[in-house]
This record gives structure tokens, C-alpha cells and sequence, in this order.
């Protein structure tokens, strides 16, 4: 009989907040307020940050974003557009194909997702980046 359960890594809070206090600090860097989420591989929120001035809806985009990628295991923006909105609504709403969503990746596991918004896309994505580099998370395009 095969073993009914297995070891598995999980993403701390600690580890979470050095992600969301990485990512805050790029946005202040490049003057860009951003709303940021931080997931574990289920989906359940671990922080969240909306900062000054950064957009109220945005909150809601960034959390599908992070959920999206860690649910997929890939970034967020990626989809044919014909299929973006077939995902978010067959998810009701909670994923999305929205750039700003990266995968927290570690030693090929993939531990859950980190979510910007309220910026350009290319502003969310980098601030993204910035919290995967704090816990040496594997960039999902590093060529990007």
C-alpha cells in the first residue's frame, strides 16, 4: 500500500512578509503605490499591503493575481485573450490573466504566489520581482 501522505514544503508568514516588505520597497523606490498579495500554494492569503494611494479595486487584482499564479505555477498575462475572460469567469472571478502575478518557486516547488497591482504592467511585474529576489524565489522568465 502506498504511503497516504507525503512531506511538503510550505511558505511561512515570515518568509511572506519578507516578500511583502521586498516588493514595497521597490515601489517606493520607483514611486509607483501598489496594493500587494501574498499567497501560500492553496491560495490563502499570507499579506497584503495596500499602500498610500495606491487604487482600491487594484486590491482585488492583485489577490486573483497571486492566487492565478500560485494556482498554475506560472505568471500571470500569459493567456491568449480569447481565454482570459472564459478563466475569469469559469473561477468567478478569482483568477484573472492580469501581468503582475508571479509563482514563489523554490527548489522546483512551487509554495504559492505573489500579486501586484495598481500600477502599468511592467511596474506591477517588477515589484513582483523584487519580492521573489528577497527569498531567492526562481524568477518564472528571467529573460523578461
Amino acid at each position: 500500500m502506498p504511503a497516504p501522505t507525503r512531506p511538503a514544503a510550505r511558505l511561512t508568514h515570515a518568509a511572506a512578509l519578507t516578500v511583502l516588505q521586498a516588493a514595497i520597497a521597490h515601489a517606493e523606490a520607483i514611486g509607483v503605490p501598489e496594493n500587494v498579495a501574498v499567497v501560500d500554494a492553496d491560495g490563502n492569503l499570507l499579506a497584503f499591503l495596500r499602500m498610500d494611494g495606491a487604487k482600491l479595486l487594484s486590491r482585488e487584482s492583485a489577490l486573483a493575481k497571486a492566487v492565478t499564479a500560485a494556482s498554475n505555477g506560472a505568471a500571470t498575462g500569459r493567456l491568449p485573450a480569447d481565454l482570459a475572460v472564459t478563466v475569469a469567469l469559469a473561477s468567478g472571478g478569482h483568477l484573472t490573466n492580469l501581468p503582475g502575478g508571479l509563482p514563489i518557486v523554490i527548489d522546483g516547488a512551487c509554495l504559492g504566489g505573489i500579486g501586484v497591482g495598481s500600477g502599468a504592467s511592467d511596474q506591477d511585474v517588477a515589484v513582483a520581482r523584487a519580492g521573489l529576489r528577497a527569498i531567492g524565489a526562481q524568477d518564472p522568465d528571467p529573460a523578461a
